[in-house]
């Protein structure tokens, strides 16, 4: 009686992914003992990913930890890695565990690049194998009966799991055997397998008749919903159907022997007789339906017995009426089963191969935050460099320093020397050269690398926009247009960058040719600067003067300030600080991240400072510039002014003009040249991400044009070809219809087990086994239909749903399933052949119809197929 239910595990395809999570990591994390680290863990990850999938699983708790380690895995890498099909792209593809495929095909599979189809996949055969564990169990001891209950119940949170979830998990239709409609039967399955389980051991304690009653009856009750879910849906195999009816049967049977026995503990004894013949008559119903099934043959004894015994009692000794069983009080019901929630972590043995890598919500939380920083650190620096120009732009339209330090008027300033000598130590003239002919090329380089990023994305998007006109409805792919819109909008924005690169280059290159005849000039000895610039005969010495010693003091107040901002500045880059463990308590404690107002806040704490001394650094400048200014008019009074002074001090103000346009278009320069070197960087991974992913398609693409064809060979070709006899049967005293329709033969599987020789009625052609079935009952050979339970008051099947002569125990039909309606064949033909030719073992000469050689006789009338095989006795 003790047949159980066990499900078979989906079979996944090979899968590396060491390969795209490293390419990841090295993406993302920059530092080489990090990254190698992390590789590791990948590669350990892949490892357990084959040990899992890759191989046939014991029946043992061993192999179902590996599995539970594997999706713990998968749930604690999934917020760290961007799983999808334009970032980490891995496809994983899973095979239906029902489907057994066809003669041109393999069987029905999906291919997706999620990781929630995998976790959804790998949580089903983390279910299907403890069902297998739980039916290998010795249910005769009891830790063989609390181990199946546990794994029985475990099963059923597993796919109660999986039926929450994986619509969304898939965001697209799943296989049959991961729907929500099959996933929700199998859950309630389980969950009557585990009350059974309990059943079993309150038996076993001989616990009262009437807890076990109660437990039995929800029993029956959970094996009656099971059957009612599936009964007209075909997502199962058909030979669990029989087995859901005869279980809910027998526990109903159970139930009633139990509280019949609390009836007879009660003096109620005709109530005992009236349980006892309706758990007789439902015990009949399983030995005449479902005996190939499962064995009652004790309990229908049993029963029987008991029945006898109770009536001879009743009639000898207590003549108490028998009760209708309608009038019988409902037996109650105490369920002691409920599916276990999936709660990560499922294994207790399970280590987190990435626990140092954060996961990916703060990894973006980080990048923002430095952004932000980024932001906040390059306003100050160029606000300081801005206040640094103007103060050099109104320094050398004053000619100063040089105007104080030019008293002789023959002989060049100190302050242009000192700017001569610092433009001749930079390379002069030939540098700027040098780093404005490079620009070209490295804009060049860049361009041609996004040029080819976006021609493989438009090569591989023209493919799939071909292939979609082709097959039409039958191309079940994301669009290449939709998918690559992220890729694109950032294609987009690095053309952006490099026009507004292109047109930066522009304006340098243009500020470069209208002073570089100045900084040439800066560039030469001393000697041939001196003669270059006019000499003045000042008319007074104005050395000593209290006017040029405040200009003196001014300035060096002003250089003072200049070397503050440039300490300011370099202060400003150096200061660093970790977010991450502010993010990640964060994320612990809330659950989310407010980055915004955990970046700004940690912003205000640590640059604070900083902003307020380049604030006090310009607010200084401005009050020394106007204080320069003033006294630059009150020396400008005192100095006389001629043609040859103010020409020479117009080259004056030129030179110190040049100089600081040098220093500038070489800052800018290198910077430029610095920006398209890190570009190169960002646009080669770009490029990388964009050959990855089409990579990715490619190989959907090629495993999609591989199923279509299998699909396209299993469709049936025109004209049709008629269907054989064996897949149609006369109803029971119908005669042949004129023209009958023929109907789909269902799906079958060929039996292993020799079949023996035949004895009326005529032999069957082909058995189903429990060794070729996707979900099969441990111990029961496989059939494709099972009848619904009776109803309480029902007797035993009627006579007129079986044959008239004796036959042997009826195969009923079942309503809900048009393929094995009984169909009558034309008489005298069979367009195969199928007749005592090629049969397994002949027909017996006695059921051959004279005259109608060689065509074989017509099957039985009321048996649809397939039939029960019946045995020699």
């Amino acid at each position: 009686m003790t047949n159980f239910i066990s499900v078979q595990l989906k079979k996944a395809s090979e899968v590396d992914l060491a390969k795209p999570l490293c390419k990841f990591i090295q993406q993302s994390y920059p530092g080489a003992e990090a990254q190698a680290e992390h590789c590791r863990a990948a590669e350990e990850l892949s490892r357990l990913r084959k040990s899992a999938l890759g191989r046939p699983l014991d029946k043992h708790e061993s192999a179902l930890e590996t599995l539970l380690r594997y999706y713990d895995q998968l749930c604690s890498i999934e917020p760290k890695f961007p799983f999808s099909e334009n970032q980490v792209c891995v496809t994983f593809t899973w095979k239906d565990a029902f489907d057994k495929g066809s003669l041109f095909g393999g069987s029905a599979k999906l291919a997706l690049a999620s990781l929630g189809y995998e976790k959804t996949c790998v949580l089903f055969n983390c279910g299907a194998l403890a069902s297998q564990i739980a039916a290998e169990q010795n249910l005769d001891n009891d830790e063989g009966l609390k181990a199946a209950a546990k794994h029985y119940q475990f099963a059923s949170g597993a796919f109660q799991h999986i039926k929450d979830t994986v619509l969304s998990a898939l965001n697209r239709e799943p296989t049959v055997d991961i729907s929500p409609d099959t996933v929700g039967t199998l859950s309630l399955i389980m969950l009557a397998q585990a009350q059974e389980v309990f059943f079993l051991k309150a038996t076993r304690d001989k616990m009262k008749d009437g807890i076990i009653a109660k437990l039995a009856n929800q029993a029956a009750d959970y094996y009656g919903d099971a059957y009612k879910q599936c009964q007209y849906k075909d997502t199962l195999p058909k030979e669990v159907f029989p087995v859901l009816a005869a279980k809910h049967c027998i526990m109903q049977a159970n139930a009633e022997y139990h509280q019949s026995i609390l009836a007879k503990q009660q003096k109620k004894f005709g109530e005992e007789i009236g349980r006892l013949q309706h758990a007789a008559d439902l015990v009949k119903t399983v030995a005449s339906r479902y005996d190939e099934y499962i064995n009652v043959k004790d309990l229908v004894d049993k029963i029987n017995r008991a029945l006898a015994a109770a009536k001879k009692d009743n009639d000898f000794i207590y003549h108490d009426r028998v009760p209708d069983l309608k009038d019988l009080e409902p037996i109650g019901k105490a369920s002691l089963v409920k599916s276990t929630p999936v709660v990560v972590p499922l294994s207790q043995k399970f280590t987190d191969l990435f626990e140092k890598m954060v996961p990916l919500q703060v990894q973006q939380s980080v990048s923002v935050y430095n952004q932000r920083k980024a932001d906040l650190v390059n306003r100050s620096i160029a606000q300081m460099r801005e206040a640094t120009n103007l103060a050099n732009g109104v320094l050398a339209s004053l000619n100063l320093p040089a105007a104080i330090e030019d008293v002789s008027g023959d002989t060049v300033p100190q302050s242009i020397l000192n700017k001569s000598k610092s433009v001749i130590e930079q390379g002069g003239i030939q540098t700027v050269d040098q780093l404005i002919k490079d620009l070209p090329e490295l804009l060049q380089r860049n361009k041609e690398i996004l040029d080819e990023s976006l021609r493989l994305l438009d090569e591989e998007e023209a493919t799939d926009n071909d292939l979609r006109t082709k097959f039409k409805e039958r191309w079940q792919r994301t669009p290449s247009n939709e998918l690559y819109k992220p890729l694109r909008a950032e294609g987009a924005n690095y053309h952006n960058i490099l026009n507004k690169a292109m047109q930066a280059d522009g304006q340098v290159k243009e500020r470069y040719q209208t002073h570089r005849d100045t900084i040439a000039l800066l560039c030469k000895p001393e000697a041939e600067l001196n003669a270059a610039i006019p000499s003045a005969n000042p008319a007074k010495t104005l050395q000593g003067n209290e006017v040029v010693n405040v200009l003196r003091t001014l300035l060096a107040s002003l250089d003072e300030v200049k070397k503050e901002r440039e300490q300011l500045e370099n202060d400003l880059k150096s200061v660093n600080f970790d977010m991450t463990s502010k993010f990640l308590t964060a994320l612990a404690q809330d659950g989310a991240i407010n980055e915004e107002a955990i970046s700004v806040t940690e912003l205000d704490r640590i640059y604070g400072s900083y902003t307020q001394k380049v604030q006090e650094s310009l607010k200084k400048q401005e009050e020394l510039l106007k204080n320069i200014q003033n006294a630059h008019q009150d020396f400008s009074k005192m100095k006389q002014s001629n043609n040859e002074s103010n020409l020479r001090e117009e080259v004056l103000k030129n030179l110190a003009v040049a100089n600081d346009n040098f220093v500038e278009l070489v800052a800018n320069l290198k910077e430029g040249t610095k920006f398209y070197n890190e570009l190169t960087e960002i646009l080669l991974k770009f490029q990388n991400k964009c050959s990855d992913i089409i990579f990715a398609r490619k190989t959907e693409r090629d495993e999609l044009l591989k199923d279509l064809q299998q699909s396209i060979a299993r469709e049936p070709s025109a004209p049709s070809i008629p269907l054989p006899t064996y897949q149609t049967t006369p109803a029971a005293g119908s005669k042949p219809a004129a023209s009958p329709a023929p109907t789909p033969a269902p799906r079958t599987m060929v039996g292993t087990k020799p079949q023996p020789p035949a004895r009326p009625p005529p032999p069957v052609i082909s058995a189903a086994s429990s060794s070729s079935s996707a979900l099969a009952p441990s111990g029961a050979a496989a059939a494709p239909a099972a009848p619904p339970a009776p109803t309480p008051g029902a007797s035993a099947p009627a006579a007129s749903t079986a044959p008239s002569q004796a036959q042997g125990p009826p195969y009923p039909t079942y309503p809900g399933y048009p393929g094995y309606c009984q169909m009558p064949m034309p008489m005298g033909y069979n367009p195969y052949m199928y007749g005592q030719y090629n049969l397994p073992y002949a027909p017996s000469p006695v059921y051959q119809t004279p005259g109608q050689p060689p065509y074989p006789p017509p099957q039985q009338p009321g048996y649809p197929f397939p039939q029960q095989p019946y045995y020699q006795q």
